[in-house]
């Protein structure tokens, strides 16, 4: 779940910066978000010896109670009073995706150094905010994903960088599904819930038990006010694979299109499973092109991964999964590498190390952001059903009249984002 209160206005300055942890210090966190993937990086983080857990945050008082009493930690309702103590080093969230861009700009601007699950936002716009307050407040920012952490991702994007396939002329990605409408009929609000902060920036809808969970019938990850669908949810494991295999974590394509399928998201008005929901929003087939020439298609792949196809072959990566036809292409050790890419053998104690050393880890904000942006363009082609330019580096759609629509959203009084960095 999500942590705050509303209305909430928070002043675009710093909250105040705690003093950063020494190479011998240990690393006071706080974890903002405790459901189900807040709590289980909790207990991740809580099994280093360098790390004491002191608070917890979450809009469902029973969960963070729960949490706190598990870490021996203060539990708290509205996320803020987290930012403002000075004696806690870095915070870790996985609130539901409407929220995350909020809790990792308000802790940037707080001195805090910061994990935050992925996807990292909801929308572009929000990206390059987070990546601005990272920059401006000199944030150690980790960004949750994991597989840049894993030896058969890390291996097989390597090769590619480094020409094992000769040149890429085509990357397969999985064809994710994008969320559809939500019109359940609404529940009572359980006592422990504050429903009106939950939906923090999205307009306040009924209250549904499934809403509470990603992946329930259907789950907040399905509907577009809370979340990007599975084309965010997975895609931005998978995304980022293909991101990182052809050097592309400061870019992204500059073309997205679909097939001649008309995007028709249905309405839920009632709990049922996600199938109908994912198969009508598989369709259209989503496509982009990079400056160099590579073409992406959404069709058959790992969800985690990708497909790349070369001169030489092809090399399939997933999940900490590694193939290639003919095989001898990921047999075959480097040699001569004139790319080596960032090694991380644990992607958790990658940012402690990080938070001591103030190095930049291996899944930074910047990184965070454009696999996220990936996501977003292909939910936006399937949206406005024609063909989108995008300038990768001025982040905008080019000739677009309706721009500021496809980069952001509006969000309700007291919830936007800061004006000012």
């Amino acid at each position: 779940m999500v942590a705050g209160m509303a209305p909430m206005v928070v002043p675009s300055h710093g909250f105040g910066v705690s003093g950063k942890p020494g190479a011998n210090d240990r690393i006071r966190l706080a974890g903002i978000g405790v459901g189900r993937r807040g709590s289980t990086l909790l207990e991740r983080f809580a099994g280093f010896e360098e790390v004491d857990i002191v608070a917890v945050a979450d809009v469902d008082r029973k969960q963070a109670e729960q949490m706190a009493n598990t870490h021996n930690a203060k539990a708290y309702h509205d996320y803020r009073r987290i930012l403002d103590r000075d004696d806690i080093d870095a915070i870790v969230t996985a609130t539901p995706d409407h929220w995350r861009a909020l809790v990792c700009i308000h802790a940037c601007q707080a001195g805090k150094d910061v994990y935050a699950e992925k996807p990292l936002t909801l929308t572009i716009a929000e990206g390059r905010q987070i990546v601005e307050a990272a920059r401006k407040y000199d944030i150690v920012f980790q960004t949750g994903s994991q597989q840049r952490s894993m030896p058969a991702n890390h291996h097989g994007c390597e090769l590619i960088r480094n020409g094992r396939l000769g040149k890429v002329r085509k990357v397969i990605a999985h064809n994710y599904p994008s969320p559809w409408l939500n019109g359940l009929p609404g529940k009572p609000i359980p006592k422990r819930l504050d429903w009106e902060a939950w939906c923090g920036p999205a307009e306040v809808i009924p209250y549904d038990p499934n809403l509470e969970r990603p992946r329930a019938n259907p789950g907040w990850i399905s509907f577009r006010a809370f979340s990007g669908g599975e084309m965010t949810g997975w895609g931005s494991h998978g995304f980022d694979q293909i991101q990182w295999a052809l050097g592309m974590d400061t870019s992204g394509p500059v073309e997205i299109w679909t097939d001649d399928a008309t995007f028709a998201p249905p309405l839920y008005t009632e709990p049922k499973g996600r199938s109908d929901g994912e198969k009508a929003t598989s369709s259209p087939k989503v496509y982009m092109r990079y400056s160099n020439g590579v073409e992406m298609e959404l069709a058959d792949a790992p969800p985690g991964g990708g497909i790349f196809i070369g001169e030489h072959g092809r090399i399939t990566i997933g999940r900490n999964s590694l193939e290639s036809d003919p095989p001898e292409l990921i047999e075959e050790p480097l040699k001569n590498k004139q790319v080596h890419l960032y090694k991380s053998d644990n992607h958790y104690k990658n940012w402690l190390d990080c938070i001591k050393s103030r190095e930049t880890p291996i899944a930074e904000a910047e990184t965070g952001h454009r696999s996220a942006t990936i996501c977003h363009l292909a939910n936006n082609a399937r949206r406005v059903g024609r063909r989108l330019q995008w300038d990768p580096q001025k982040e905008i759609f080019v000739g677009e009249n309706d721009a500021p629509y496809l980069l952001d959203y509006p969000r309700r009084r007291g919830y936007q984002l800061p004006e000012a960095i």
